[in-house]
């Protein structure tokens, strides 16, 4: 009687963890949605937000209508699930717990798309694509493995989806990305069509898309936990999560600061997801140490694929989900072969009969255990199997697609932001400027531009010519006020402001502004690529001059501003040839008209 009472508590507080587990995956959809809108332009911004959002709403009711019927109805020779509308007919005793947990579950799939075609995809066909992927490729898929279908009766083993889900999400997003083709400006060719450079597109906000990683970390729990069924099952399951995640961060962090110079800061960020999804597969039948080298290849498998898209295949993923999703979706599935082991709490629910077997049993120890290579065998066959019915039934998806209504926005579309044309929002961010003028974006000093004297006393006439160019404008009527304009660095302004200061010049206008001369950036990398910032943070100051000498005005910035090196700052010099005099009260104000 007391085992009987203590069972039935456990299944109800595994019933209650179960649920618990489904909402954390549906909070990863914030998670997506911060990291892809984190990782792209800010003009775009609300487009990928409304494309999270309504992923997930429209494949709630694809999953309603035949998807869930299609995963886990009656099965079907080992192919598909026999379609029925029991949500309709027997609400009373429907699954409720189990809809709801695989529902998230091909939310998370059809997500995974959005972030490889961001920024020039048509909303609309966002909108169906989404919703063939929740009806129908994944849920057959996902029959095979997790409803009763062919691949779990001979014991393939993909815990919580490093195959059915991440790799499914991969493929699509590769192929989508291949037919849309890249973002304007992405790659550069030449006359023959060949690609010569490959340009980065620095994402708008990566504090929003690293709290997308936490997030989706977080969320991970309850993706790779939720269906354990004990405490030991649930601890180790938490263990390897943790592990191959925060292994392959670091792994990514060594490689990237010893190949770039500096430790890349999104590419990291990447590595974290990468590990997650490289452990989802093996997270309940492997070790620590199998979980360290898991997370260690994933760490290096993301910046190789990262690399590989942009410099081989010239694919343009702009939030590397085809390096996360796809590739280390493959290796998550692969590593069960290798690193599953009897040591593994939930190793033990195991073999079934020893010839058939259920979801989520195993046909044996991995390679590297010392269960040679059956199991590892069955892995890759269900690997190629699920590769091959994503790639056909994905890409003729988005070939009817392309016919029917299309693929990408119009050029212009594209240039001007998906907010405006596709949504009507002037901007995600209003009231907020959308460019970086503030003084965080620094930059190494170009050598190429050093005119071999720091010193502005010490330079000749022709070095301070060459790092302050002045451009002198005199009109017909010239008169002895004139308007000087200066541009420099935002780092020289105070400098500049205290020097016209105490030349005498009492009033400035000063205008953040971007800009860029003969340095056309820093120079640094992002995911890989060298940053052509062609824009950088420039500060312009104006000033109207009449009883200060125009020229000591010239000399005095020119003094100031020079560091020894070719854009060091310019200086235009306007004259004012009318002067109207408005008298308002006791205040007389003067309006300027410019002649260039």
């Amino acid at each position: 009687m007391t085992e009987e009472i203590l069972r039935a508590i456990s299944s109800e507080v595994y019933g209650v963890w179960f649920l618990i587990g489904a909402a954390l995956v549906f909070w990863m959809q914030a998670g997506f949605a911060m990291v892809e809108t984190g990782f792209t332009r800010a003009k775009n911004a609300g487009n990928i937000l409304m494309k999270n959002l309504m992923d997930f709403c429209i494949g709630t009711v694809m999953f309603i209508l035949i998807g869930f019927s299609f995963l886990l109805g009656e099965d079907l020779l080992g192919f598909i699930g026999k379609p029925g509308f029991d949500i309709f007919t027997a609400y009373e005793s429907f699954d409720w717990s189990n809809f709801v947990f695989n529902l998230v579950f091909c939310a998370t799939t059809a997500t995974i798309v959005s972030g490889a075609m961001a920024e020039r995809t048509k909303f609309l066909s966002y909108c169906i694509y989404s919703g063939v992927i929740s009806a129908l490729i994944y849920p057959i898929e996902a029959h095979w493995i997790w409803g009763g279908g062919w691949l779990a009766q001979i014991g393939f083993h993909d815990f919580a989806g490093s195959c059915a889900i991440h790799m499914v999400g991969g493929i699509s997003a590769l192929v989508g990305a291949k037919l849309l083709g890249a973002r304007i400006g992405k790659f550069e060719r030449d006359k023959s069509g060949k690609v010569i450079k490959v340009n980065a597109f620095p994402g708008h906000n990566l504090p929003i898309g690293c709290l997308g990683v936490f997030i989706l970390w977080l969320g991970w729990y309850g993706f790779n936990g939720a269906a354990a069924t004990s405490v030991s099952e649930l601890g180790s399951i938490f263990l390897t999560t943790t592990v191959s995640p925060a292994v392959a961060t670091v792994v990514c962090m060594i490689f990237t600061w010893l190949k770039y110079g500096k430790p890349d800061v999104s590419m990291c960020l990447n590595a974290s997801l990468a590990g997650l999804v490289a452990i989802t597969a093996p997270c309940d039948v492997t070790d620590c140490f199998g979980a360290i080298i898991i997370g260690t290849v994933a760490g290096l498998l993301v910046i190789f694929g990262v690399w590989l898209l942009d410099y081989k295949l010239h694919i343009d993923d702009p939030v590397g989900a085809v390096a996360v999703h796809c590739l280390n979706g493959i290796w998550g599935t692969i590593a069960v072969g290798l690193f599953a082991t009897d040591t593994a709490p939930a190793f033990s629910r195991g073999f079934g009969d020893g010839v058939s077997f259920g979801a989520n049993q195993i046909a044996g120890t991995g390679l590297f255990y010392g269960g040679g290579f059956r199991l590892l065998g069955i892995q890759l066959l269900g690997l190629l199997s699920v590769a091959a019915w994503t790639l056909v039934t994905i890409t003729l998806t988005f070939i009817i697609i392309k016919a029917l209504v299309g693929l990408r926005v119009s050029e212009e579309e594209e240039l001007q932001g998906l907010d405006p044309v596709e949504h009507g929002l002037a901007s995600a961010y209003s009231g907020f400027s959308i460019l970086d003028v503030s003084n965080t974006m620094t930059m190494d000093i170009n050598q190429n531009t050093s005119l071999g004297a720091s010193d502005y006393e010490m330079s000749s006439e022709a070095q301070k010519n060459a790092a302050i160019s002045v451009v002198k404008q005199t009109s017909a009527a010239d008169t002895d006020i004139h308007k000087v304009v200066i541009i420099t660095r935002l780092s020289r302004y105070d400098k500049i402001k205290n020097a016209l200061n105490e030349l005498g010049v009492t009033g400035m206008t000063v205008t953040q502004v971007m800009g860029c001369g003969i340095q056309k950036g820093s120079g640094e990398m992002y995911r890989g690529v060298e940053v052509d910032a062609t824009l950088l943070p420039k500060v312009k100051i104006e000033v109207v001059v009449s009883k200060i000498s125009v020229d000591s005005v010239v000399d005095t910035a020119k003094k100031t501003l020079y560091t020894g090196h070719i854009g060091d700052g310019k200086i235009f010099v306007y004259s004012v040839d009318r002067v109207v005099k408005v008298r308002t009260g006791e205040e007389d104000f003067a309006a300027l008209q410019d002649v260039e």
